[in-house]
């Protein structure tokens, strides 16, 4: 198999490997305890990173050389 029917067919495997492991997930009360807590954490690390990045960036194309 090649081409746009090989990934079309990866594509299926991986949505339904997918759906498999959230249905997981979600029905299995310790696992379900454990992603929200992973996700608080990512959310929680990454989030302000980049805000702080963005508004980095933003400061610097504006020109602005010092804080006022």
């Amino acid at each position: 198999m090649r081409g746009p029917k090989a990934r079309t067919a990866a594509n299926v495997v991986l949505a339904s490997a997918g759906l498999a492991v959230a249905y997981v997930i979600i029905t299995t009360p310790p696992l379900r305890r454990l992603a929200l807590r992973a996700t608080e954490l990512w959310l929680g690390a990454s989030l302000p990173i980049y805000l702080v990045r963005e508004a980095r960036q933003a400061w610097l194309e504006s020109g602005r050389t010092a804080l006022t």
